[in-house]
């Protein structure tokens, strides 16, 4: 599993890179190149599975995370070395959200959480990629905050910055939170007709 999940960050992180290069709707919508390969492949998302997978596998949530993130720290820092266009684009997303605060941060990333959630969910259960090409730039501009991309925005920036500390858990449990609510709202046995 380690090795898929690495596999999903590395995807992710090429979305991301997709977007800090073209900016705007264009890289919106190249972005979603990252989770049509996660969900064509399979590979384990934090995103992906954090509303299906029982609490009790919790640490292996963790464990997805932890390689997801560490694929797209290596991304960012790839990008930060090579400077440009896509570097100072990373400093102004990274300022943007560090500025919105805590509870803001944390309900931008309920929203990315609910999409992503949504759209993995539903390709699993119908195989149909619309809901993945299209929520991808839906959270990108309704200004939501994936907390797996984030990491290449924050390395790419080269911001090491305190309020860190507490914005990347709040976008973690955020998403986290997003994730579970179709699970809470619908029944376990529900299906898409």
């Amino acid at each position: 599993m380690n090795r898929q999940s690495t596999f999903a960050g590395i995807l992710i992180g090429l979305g991301a890179c997709g977007f800090l290069a073209l900016g705007g709707i264009p890289g919106a919508v190249i972005f979603a190149f990252g989770l049509v390969g996660v969900v064509l492949t399979g590979t384990p998302l934090y995103t992906g599975r954090a509303g299906v997978m029982p609490v009790k596998e919790l640490p292996d949530l963790a464990r997805i995370w932890f390689f997801n993130i560490l694929a797209c720290a290596v991304i960012g820092l790839v990008i930060w070395s090579l400077g440009g266009e896509s570097v100072e684009r990373a400093k102004t997303v990274v300022a943007g959200r560090l500025a919105q605060g805590p509870w803001r941060s944390f309900l931008r990333a309920v929203g990315c959480g609910l999409i992503i959630d949504i759209a993995c969910w539903t390709y699993r259960s119908t195989k149909n990629l619309a809901p993945v090409l299209f929520g991808v730039p839906l959270f990108i501009v309704c200004g939501f905050y994936h907390s797996i991309a984030d990491v290449v925005y924050i390395f790419a920036a080269g911001s090491w910055d305190a309020g860190l500390l507490w914005y990347y858990p709040m976008i973690v449990l955020g998403n986290y939170a997003g994730c579970n609510i179709r699970r809470a709202l619908l029944p376990k046995d529900f299906a898409i007709k």
